[in-house]
């Protein structure tokens, strides 16, 4: 049995010889004796599954986003009875709820069930609960039952941007098989943290332009046709999804069929799996706190009698500092790998987090807003280069595909965790700083322990994470396989029924041959 090392080159080079056979062979089988990157398809042909899988988390980013700009509206129309309802918080607190039970159950159903129809499912529940939203609407016009409506269907709809994560972001990833290699890793990413990132500018941009257009007099179409527009993207989508094949990784090396032998499926990844759920965690445990600086000097621009489509035109601006990261970093993760790509992007941010913690003081002043609004956009670029690109590119292409949903969904939790954690902690950060919440410590401090963070998110990515390469999805299948036939478990029960293989261990004497059952 032979297992690969983190420093395994790309595309079998330096490969044991008889795995090299066994990965060509596996590319071979079900395309007609032609490699899955050599099939005869156009351009579109290829990339269109990657695009229908992975782009609904454009709806993670614009309905979980424009929430904010949505309770800022309830603010103005409803005033203390909204500001000091329980409501307010829910609608918020809720849909993260939602997500994260979304995200272990579609991982569950994406493996044991399809990866289409779970994207069709998480689809679906996208419409209905964004048109919901829209229309939320108290019993007899009751304005308490509004808000207990609205907070409902959040909670719904997080369900399916829950789903989005394990069932879009795993098929998106397994769909990139069919791409050239040296390209595989910038369609997965443009595809879906470039399409997160989208959704959060069109979330402020969308409302400033709804606010210009209705007025501060009609308030209340303006939050409605905002939550309204959300039911767009998963329903542009709808069409391709519903024409989708299920991958064909998954096709062949799926347990659905089977019992899934959870103790080796452990004692395999847990120590991986560990490692990625940790770096994502901290990701967006410290994503709370690089947010402070935003609303810092956001107040010094505006002050307290701006109108409110220029808030959310600056808020629009904030965002939009993502993009040139996000793009940037996609071709990044090809030419060094995402390993290194996460290590180099999140370090950087943590030095630069530092550099804006020590000059807290001088930045946080009307005289210094324009060298402060570069500096935090080099910030926020930066964090996008890194693990906001490739933590979910890690985390879907570090386990066999057999378990990949499950493992997916499980990191992906834990940072959305992990941000629900930092919405506590950085309060009782600053509230315990020298001078309280208001003094430059009080600013500084939450910055300090990020960017530690951050400097630890880099080590454990450089020393502990494998290396991935274009082929990883079918290497880490072939080294999963040995490793289950290694300790008796026959291998022939993976995969349905007509895509079944006898074996790809280099134990039985050679490679994957196709059987027909």
């Amino acid at each position: 049995m032979k297992f690969f090392s983190p420093s395994t080159a790309e595309d079998g080079v330096g490969l044991d010889p008889t795995l090299a056979d066994s990965l060509d062979h596996d590319q071979h089988n079900d395309t007609g004796g032609v490699p899955l990157d050599h099939t005869e398809k156009g351009r579109w042909e290829r990339i269109w599954p990657t695009l229908a899988c992975g782009a609904g988390l454009f709806s993670d980013g614009y309905l979980n986003s424009v929430i904010g700009q949505v309770n800022t509206i309830l603010v103005q129309i409803y005033g203390n009875r909204y500001k000091n309802s329980s409501a307010q918080q829910n609608v918020a607190s809720l849909a993260f709820a939602g997500t994260v039970i979304g995200q272990l159950f579609f991982g569950w159903l994406s493996d044991h069930y399809s990866r289409k129809w779970s994207l069709m499912i998480s689809t679906c529940i996208l419409i209905v609960f964004a048109a919901l939203c829209a229309g939320a609407y108290g019993y007899h016009g009751n304005v308490n039952g509004l808000f207990a409506a609205l907070a409902a269907y959040r909670f719904l709809i997080g369900i399916g941007i829950g789903g989005e994560y394990p069932a879009g972001s795993v098929a998106c990833a397994e769909s990139t098989g069919e791409l050239k290699a040296g390209h595989r890793n910038r369609y997965f990413i443009l595809f879906t943290n470039v399409q997160i990132d989208l959704g959060f500018v069109l979330a402020n941009l969308v409302p400033m332009i709804l606010v210009l257009i209705f007025t501060e007099d009609h308030l209340r179409a303006t939050w409605r046709v905002t939550l309204a527009l959300g039911v767009l993207p998963p329903l542009s989508l709808f069409y391709l999804r519903l024409k989708l094949k299920e991958p064909e990784e998954f096709n062949r090396e799926t347990m659905k069929d089977t019992r899934t032998p959870w103790l080796l499926v452990i004692k395999f990844y847990w120590f991986r799996l560990l490692i990625v759920s940790l770096i994502w965690f901290i990701y967006d445990f410290s994503a709370y706190s690089f947010s402070i600086y935003s609303s810092a000097w956001l107040a010094l621009i505006l002050g307290k009698s701006s109108p409110l489509w220029k808030t959310f035109a600056w808020n629009t601006l904030v965002n939009a500092f993502y993009l040139p990261g996000a793009i940037g970093g996609a071709f990044l993760s090809d030419w060094i790998g995402p390993r290194k790509a996460l290590a180099i992007g999140v370090c950087l941010q943590g030095l630069v987090g530092f550099l804006m913690a020590g000059l807290y003081s001088h930045l946080n002043t009307p005289a210094h807003v324009a060298g402060f609004v570069v500096v935090y956009g080099i910030f926020l670029s930066l964090g996008e280069a890194g693990p906001g690109d490739n933590i979910g590119l890690v985390a879907s292409k570090t386990c066999s595909t057999a378990i990949r949903g499950q493992y997916y969904a499980i990191a992906a939790a834990m940072g959305k965790i992990g941000a629900f954690v930092g919405t506590y902690i950085f309060p009782i950060i600053q509230n315990h700083a020298p001078g309280g919440a208001d003094s430059v410590r009080g600013g500084q401090d939450p910055f300090f322990v990020s960017s530690s963070l951050c400097l630890f998110s880099a080590f454990l990515a450089i020393f502990f994470l494998p290396h991935i390469g274009q082929d990883t999805i079918t290497l880490e299948d072939i080294k999963f396989r040995e490793y289950l036939e290694s300790n008796g478990w026959d291998t022939r029960q993976m995969g349905i029924k007509k895509h079944r293989v006898v074996s790809t261990s280099t134990a039985d004497g050679g490679g994957a041959k196709d059987v027909s059952v």
